[in-house]
């Protein structure tokens, strides 16, 4: 029984000669097909500019115009070149089946015919064809989504950006007038603090967007440990103090390549995830190793409880979090992931329970040989 999505497709056979004709429109018509009939090439190409069919059975010798440069035309075109053609052909040798298909055939059938032959030939490329069409579909939609992302994160950033950093402003300045041994000293810092929280979860969401639209990048050497001090004394320094962190670190790293604003997240969120989920205090140690491939592993090692299998396999999912009830938005090691395989590299973790963590990401050594 054939597949009723294929029941009513269209097909043309361009054929010259009628017996050919005769024996494929009885046999595609009685399998349920729509069949239509062109003489030569010429014909062949203006039929499928106003039919526009499912596919195409062409015969590869014709007079006039043969097989191969109706085919070339057929697929120079906007507007024909997706319809599949199928090569009809009484030649063997194989030189001739591989020019079809660099011409862009999806197959050839051999003369003289066999109707098992032709018609599984005929339903597998179009059940090809349909799938190619879904998938085309889906690729419009999944770029519209894209789009519609970036959109959101970009009115995000101008309707929430503006006021919380005029709010963190307002903040620090009462701060400044109130002493560090005040009560409420501790509470507008606190404040400020959620209100830079806020703020990253503004600017998570705007990099992802970018990170999954067609962003292109400019990549230069890389200074880890530039990168990695603006973190820790312009982003996590409250939190540091208030934590008695210990951070660890090498005065000299290699040199990867990469984006250094990306990179900059990297390090952001796998430093504030090792405060969170460190031991107390935490102490973090920070390192690097160079990998067979030309590649750089850059690490952080946290002194927490360490993380099950299953809650690894679920770690750099958007939205997933190790605790619930811990602070964050989940969006950080997702977005770690998505920058470092942009980059080129591809991150992990290595964790036993009660051993800690440590998280890694990699890039290409600089420079690129």
């Amino acid at each position: 029984m054939m597949n009723l999505t294929l029941s009513k497709k269209t097909i043309l056979v361009i054929d010259d000669m009628p017996d050919n004709v005769r024996l494929l429109l009885k046999l595609l018509t009685e399998a349920g097909f729509r069949v239509l009939v062109a003489r030569d090439g010429r014909e062949g190409i203006a039929r499928t500019e106003y039919i526009q069919p499912d596919l195409i059975l062409l015969d590869m010798m014709m007079p006039e115009m043969n097989g191969f440069d109706t085919c070339k035309i057929l697929k120079s075109q906007d507007k024909t070149r997706h319809i599949p053609i199928v090569f009809m052909t009484a030649i063997a040798d194989t030189a001739s089946k591989v020019r079809g298909f660099e011409l862009g055939a999806v197959d050839y059938i051999t003369k003289p015919f066999h109707s098992a032959e032709v018609l599984a030939r005929v339903n597998a490329q179009l059940q090809i064809h349909q799938l190619q069409n879904t998938l085309r579909q889906q690729t419009i939609v999944l770029e519209e989504k894209n789009r519609d992302l970036e959109a959101f994160a970009q009115m995000v950033a101008h309707n929430l950006k503006s006021p919380l950093s005029s709010l963190i402003n307002v903040l620090d300045m009462v701060a400044d007038e109130i002493t560090i041994q005040s009560e409420s000293y501790e509470k507008i810092r606190w404040s400020i603090q959620v209100g830079w929280d806020m703020n990253q979860c503004i600017e998570a969401l705007l990099l992802l967007a970018r990170v999954g639209g067609e962003t292109v990048l400019e990549l230069e050497p890389l200074d880890m440990v530039s990168l990695i001090n603006t973190v820790v004394h312009q982003r996590l320094d409250y939190s540091i103090k208030k934590k008695r962190a210990i951070i660890n670190m090498p005065e000299e790293l290699p040199i990867a390549q990469g984006y250094p604003l990306w990179v900059l997240e990297i390090w952001s969120n796998y430093l504030s995830n090792a405060l969170k989920y460190g031991g107390t205090p935490p102490m973090l140690t920070i390192g690097a190793d160079e990998q067979d491939n030309k590649m750089l592993r850059f690490w952080v090692k946290d002194n927490g409880t360490g993380i099950t299998q299953e809650q690894q396999q679920k770690l750099f999912m958007p939205f997933s979090r190790l605790n619930l009830q811990t602070e964050g938005y989940g969006l950080g090691l997702s977005i770690v992931r998505q920058i470092v395989e942009k980059l080129g590299g591809q991150v992990g973790i290595e964790s036993q329970l009660g051993q800690g963590s440590l998280f890694y990401f990699t890039l290409p050594a600089y420079p690129i040989e």
